[in-house]
C-alpha cells in the first residue's frame, strides 16, 4: 500500500460521529500526515471551535492527525466552477495558515465522488472511502437515538446541563434526584440520565473526620475552612461532572457546580472570600434552578450548621450572582413537588431546543451526506 506524504480530509463534522472517526483513522493509515479540515458555515448551530475541539480530543493519540477549522459561507454547487474556485481558495488558505512541515497535499480522502474533482484541484491522488453506516444527518434528526454514535468529548459538548443550587435544607439534592428519575423514565438512551452529587458534602465529612481523628471532640462549626479547601471542592466537582457528561444521556443534572462553590466560599469565609476564583469558568449551562428557602422546612441531618437567616442570604447571593454573570436561572418555590413540577416545565422546552440543529448548507449536485 502506497503511503502518501500529506493527506487531506474535509468535512463539516456537524457533529462528528463514529463514522467520521473511523474514516479519519483509515485515512491516517495511508499517509505520514493527515490534515482534517472542518468547514463550518454561519447557518449552522454548532460552533466551529467546538467541532474542532471534539475531533482533537478524540484523536489526541493519533499523532499523524492534525485538525484545523475554517469558516466558509460560499454556496454549494458541484456543477459550478466558480463555486469550486471559491471553496478551494478557502481550503488552500486554511492549509497555508495552519501549515507546518507536512508539505503539499498529495492525497485527498472522502466518502463521496466529489473527492475525485477535489483531488484534481490539488493535483493529488483521490481516495473514496466506503459510505458510512451512520451520518451526521441522522444524528441531527435524532440526537438521543444516535447518542452512542458520538465520541465522549462530543457527548460532553452536546449534553444539556441543568444545575440545581440553593441554601442548606432547601431541597437541592431532592430536586436533582427527582429530575434525573423523571427523565430516565423516558427509557431508551434517556434511562442513562445522571445526576452529579454535591462533592462539598463528601469533602466536609472527610475534613471533619480528619479533625476528629486527633481524639478531641470537635463540632462541625469549629472546622476551619481555607481557600485551598474550596479550590479542591471546585476541581473535584468539575471533574465528576465531566465524567458524567461523557458517559450519560443527552441530559445531565448537577447538584451544584464549581460556579456555585464560589457562593459557598462566601458563606464560610465572608470578607476573605475571593472574587476571582481560578475555577469559576465552567461549561455552558442550559439553566440554573435555585431552590427557594421560603417554606422549606429546616431539617438538621447532622451535617448542617446554618440557620434561616443564612439560607435567606444565600438565596439572594445565588440569584444576584447568577444575574450579574448573565446566567439563566429560575427560582423554584413551594413544596418539593412544586419545585420538581416547575423544574420539569422549565427543562422540557430547553431540552427540545438543544436537541435540534439548524440545517447545513446544501445545494445542486451535492450528494446526500456530504454536507454532514
Amino acid at each position: 500500500m502506497t503511503r502518501h506524504r500529506h493527506g487531506l480530509l474535509i468535512g463539516k463534522f456537524y457533529p462528528p460521529h463514529r463514522g467520521h472517526h473511523e474514516a479519519i483513522r483509515q485515512a491516517a493509515g495511508r499517509c505520514r500526515r493527515l490534515t482534517v479540515l472542518v468547514m463550518a458555515s454561519a447557518v449552522e448551530s454548532i460552533r466551529l471551535e467546538d467541532r474542532v475541539a471534539w475531533l482533537r480530543a478524540e484523536h489526541v493519540d493519533d499523532v499523524e492527525v492534525r485538525v484545523l477549522g475554517v469558516r466558509c459561507d460560499a454556496p454549494v454547487d458541484l456543477g459550478d466552477r466558480a463555486v469550486w474556485t471559491a471553496q478551494v481558495a478557502t481550503v488552500q488558505a486554511a492549509l497555508r495558515v495552519g501549515a507546518d512541515d507536512a508539505g503539499p497535499v498529495d492525497l485527498v480522502v472522502g466518502g463521496d465522488p466529489y473527492v475525485l474533482e477535489l483531488a484534481r484541484w490539488f493535483d493529488a491522488t483521490p481516495l473514496v472511502l466506503p459510505r458510512r453506516e451512520c451520518s451526521a444527518t441522522a444524528v441531527r434528526a435524532d440526537l438521543a437515538g444516535t447518542w452512542r454514535l458520538l465520541a465522549p468529548a462530543t457527548r460532553a459538548g452536546l449534553v444539556t446541563r441543568v444545575v440545581v443550587v440553593g441554601g442548606e435544607s432547601t431541597g437541592t439534592t431532592s430536586v436533582a434526584r427527582a429530575l434525573a428519575a423523571h427523565y430516565a423514565a423516558r427509557g431508551g438512551e434517556w434511562s442513562n440520565t445522571r445526576w452529579v452529587p454535591e462533592y462539598g458534602r463528601a469533602y466536609t465529612e472527610l475534613k471533619w473526620a480528619q479533625v476528629r481523628a486527633s481524639g478531641e471532640p470537635v463540632a462541625l462549626t469549629d472546622v476551619v475552612w481555607t481557600t485551598d479547601d474550596f479550590d479542591a471542592v471546585a476541581a473535584e466537582q468539575t471533574r465528576t461532572e465531566q465524567v458524567a457528561a461523557r458517559a450519560g444521556s443527552p441530559l445531565l443534572i448537577c447538584d451544584t457546580d464549581a460556579f456555585a462553590t464560589a457562593i459557598w466560599e462566601r458563606r464560610y469565609l465572608g470578607d476573605a472570600a475571593r472574587s476571582d476564583q481560578p475555577w469559576i469558568a465552567v461549561p455552558a449551562r442550559a439553566v440554573y434552578l435555585v431552590t427557594d428557602h421560603v417554606g422549606a422546612p429546616w431539617v438538621d441531618d447532622g451535617m448542617r450548621e446554618g440557620d434561616l437567616d443564612v439560607r435567606a442570604r444565600m438565596t439572594r447571593w445565588f440569584t444576584d450572582t447568577l444575574t450579574a454573570a448573565g446566567q439563566s436561572w429560575v427560582l423554584l418555590p413551594g413544596s418539593l413537588e412544586d419545585k420538581v413540577r416547575l423544574a420539569v416545565r422549565t427543562v422540557d422546552p430547553l431540552l427540545e431546543l438543544r436537541t435540534q440543529f439548524a440545517a447545513p448548507l446544501a445545494g445542486p449536485g451535492f450528494p446526500a451526506g456530504v454536507a454532514s
